[in-house]
């Protein structure tokens, strides 16, 4: 291990959404960086790749059930494999799962395992699909796919045989699927309770682990999806982004994971790095209270859509490197409703529906904090032009350990963000009366029974217009001001090949190395 690139810990990377209370997603690069090249060649065996990653320290877990920083979630899938998981529009691919089924009412699954072994040697079975699900779902311990797998009834399903496991539903549910790769639903051996020399059935077979300094794995030549080019693939930890780069550029690692706008733009014409940017990676919002005043007024939040000045935000915060965004989650992910026309600013509407509700001159406090890269410069950003349409925007500066839970309940107006995960999965966690991380409040019978009707339908039409109608509905009246998705950014010497730019963070191929081959 390289104590240059050892430092204290400072800012923890952290997989998933804000649902979580832990979305922190870098923002992309600049939009004038150049393009990913490589001098990698063709793909080819051998060698040993050092990837550079933000750590937890003593804290890191080889668990992938506890899996929650970039570094833990890419190691986790370097070691392990879950039944499915999230392509790059986020629709779902099968892994260790070869098919599955559902019954007639969708309340019963049937998956067929695909032939693949664990390092030891062993076969994954049923039986460890629904050891790892019931590991999971332990109610006294805090899994992150725990309340993704809650649906599930595993008292009543099933090993049919080795290769066969029938999952029985809670309630009947269309896109079970998106359970399957729910982030953090890995398989694990039967009987498996330690992890600190863990036993997967991942592309790469583990070798030695110093916490908080460095993990070496080795390639694992029975992997079912065919072998890595790589001999060996070293994490390295460097919380500090400069301590990443400086070791990219001495040549001390080859990959450097989560770079900033400005580092692409500094770099750009350097030709010892090459920044890939994988688009759509993160949705950057304000969430409005819509239940309580000033923002239970459909009129003030049309006018709060008008006021915003999409592009500027992209430009400014984001560096240019990200697309605007229409007040709708997952722009360009499956069941993406597109054909809705881009909403754009328009000041005088905006002032005159603030007019009609009576709001000019209105102060509204806003809730933010450095708890994400642009949360505190968005919210300076908007409240200027906030401030052209005649509302007085005050930002407070909320505790950054507690703030995601803070935002639940209190205040009226705050930043937000998400990672990558499929639309259902976003309505179901944050825009049904029930949810747990509602942030908007939102609360709508006639939109709750918009979803159940998705996930009850087998017609893939059905769903499709039902969450069509769901999003049409939330563009016109809901609390989430989505003004931009920004790219996720990693840097990597020009001899590295095999790096997806098409991988939203939180997706299959991203932090993904079995793939990945050195020139």
């Amino acid at each position: 291990m390289l104590d240059s690139i050892t430092t204290p810990l400072s800012r923890r990377g952290l997989l998933g959404g804000a649902a979580a209370f832990s979305a922190v997603l870098l923002t992309g690069c600049g939009a004038e960086s150049k393009p990913a090249t490589t001098t990698a060649g063709q793909p080819r065996r051998g060698g040993r790749l050092r990837a550079a990653f933000a750590g937890g320290g003593v804290n890191e877990t080889l668990d992938p059930h506890l899996a929650n920083l970039f570094n833990e979630a890419s190691r986790a899938k370097a070691l392990f494999d879950k039944l499915a998981d999230y392509g790059p529009d986020v629709s779902i691919q099968p892994r260790l799962a070869e098919s599955w089924e559902p019954n007639a009412d969708l309340t019963r699954w049937t998956i067929r395992l695909r032939q693949a072994t664990f390092h030891d040697g062993k076969p994954v079975r049923a039986a460890d699909v629904l050891y790892s699900y019931t590991r999971i779902t332990d109610p006294a311990k805090a899994f992150r796919a725990k309340a993704s797998l809650d649906m599930i009834d595993l008292r009543n399903s099933r090993a049919v045989d080795d290769r066969t496991v029938e999952l029985a539903l809670k309630r009947p549910f269309a896109d079970f699927p998106n359970v399957l790769a729910a982030f953090g639903a890995y398989i694990v051996p039967e009987g498996a309770t330690a992890f600190e020399k863990p036993i997967g059935s991942g592309p790469f077979t583990f070798g030695s682990w110093q916490p908080g300094r460095s993990l070496l794995l080795k390639r694992y030549d029975g992997y079912w999806d065919g072998a890595a080019y790589l001999d060996e693939l070293e994490y390295l930890i460097s919380n500090e982004e400069s301590a990443r780069v400086n070791a990219l550029l001495a040549g001390q690692v080859d990959y450097a994971h989560d770079i900033t706008p400005t580092t692409a733009r500094t770099y750009e014409r350097d030709n010892r790095i090459t920044v890939t940017r994988m688009p759509n990676s993160t949705m950057q919002s304000f969430a409005m209270k819509v239940d309580r005043p000033p923002f239970d007024n459909r009129d003030l939040r049309e006018a709060m859509f008008l006021l915003t000045d999409r592009q500027q935000l992209v430009d400014t915060v984001l560096a240019g490197s990200g697309q605007v965004g229409n007040d709708l989650f997952g722009k360009g992910y499956q069941h993406y409703a597109g054909d809705i026309a881009q909403r754009t600013r328009d000041l005088d509407r905006a002032k005159s529906l603030i007019d009609k509700a009576g709001a000019r001159g209105l102060r509204i406090t806003l809730d933010t904090a450095p708890v994400a890269s642009g949360f505190v410069e968005a919210a300076s950003v908007f409240t200027e032009q906030a401030g052209q349409a005649g509302l007085v925007i005050e930002t407070r500066l909320g505790n950054k350990d507690t703030y995601w839970k803070d935002i639940l309940t209190s205040g009226v107006l705050a930043s937000y963000r998400s990672g990558a995960m499929p639309i259902e999965t976003h309505i179901s966690q944050r825009l049904l009366t029930g949810s747990t991380t509602n942030a908007t409040r939102w609360a709508r019978p006639d939109f709750d029974a918009l979803y159940n009707k998705a996930i009850s339908s087998n017609d893939d039409q059905a769903r499709k217009q039902a969450y069509g109608d769901m999003q049409r509905q939330l563009h016109a009246e809901g609390g989430f001001l989505i003004w931009g998705f920004a790219d996720f950014l990693v840097a990597a010497r020009p001899q590295v090949g095999g790096i997806s730019a098409d991988a939203p963070a939180n997706t299959l191929d991203w932090a993904r190395f079995d793939k990945v081959w050195l020139g």
